[in-house]
């Protein structure tokens, strides 16, 4: 296993370019991000998300999120409104995972029965750096200790997650889910408030 330490302030691009040769080459890597230390891939090898599925123990019927690295991206792999996408400018990249309508370039392992999929821009300089190193959008998904929390030391996830390819070690991270929002629909909806803020869609459905 790759262990690759760095300031997440001034992350060092070889290092960098290191992890996304082992994306390459279909590894499994952990990396930070604004929210937690993910488990990622490229999102484009079935084998590799495969192998995501099974380290998790996930059934295949919960698609796994994945990370763009910019707006112009994210329109390559989801139908985007002009409104959605001047409320997507407001709030990424930052803690928000958006559920919109899939187009034909995501695989069919990723998207959900109802045709959607959960996309990513985290606000992290480390995550940013490695997914524009890659030609692919790259798996998000949390890890958990066996007591079904999440890691937030990464040399914790080296001891208990031996068989991982990478990881990329930025220190401490306290996990916090991602604010979920669904915008299929004509306005966007609140599936789960985590650490990004909703203040800045003032028409969104909350439920309760």
């Amino acid at each position: 296993m790759l262990q690759v330490t760095l300031d997440a302030r001034w992350p060092n691009a070889r290092q960098i370019a290191r992890v996304a040769d082992i994306i390459r080459e279909g590894g499994l890597v952990v990396y930070p991000t604004d929210t937690i230390y993910g488990l990622g891939c490229d999102m484009m090898q079935k084998k590799s998300v495969e192998r995501v599925y099974q380290m998790k123990g996930k059934d295949r019927k919960h698609p796994l999120s994945f990370i763009c690295p910019d707006l112009k991206n994210i329109a390559r792999y989801a139908v985007v409104s002009n409104t959605n996408y001047r409320i997507m400018k407001r709030l990424l990249p930052g803690a928000y995972t958006l559920i919109l309508p899939a187009s034909r370039e995501v695989p069919r392992l990723l998207i959900s029965k109802s045709a959607t999929v959960g996309i990513r821009i985290p606000d992290h300089p480390v995550t940013k750096m490695l997914v524009e190193q890659l030609d692919n959008p790259i798996i998000t998904t949390s890890i958990h200790t066996p007591e079904k929390d999440q890691f937030a030391d990464p040399q914790e996830i080296a001891k208990r997650l031996p068989f991982l390819d990478a990881i990329i070690d930025c220190g401490l991270i306290a996990p916090q889910p991602s604010t979920v929002i669904d915008m299929t629909g004509d306005v966007p909806k609140l599936i789960r408030q985590g650490k990004g803020s909703i203040e800045a869609i003032p028409d969104i459905l909350v439920d309760g």
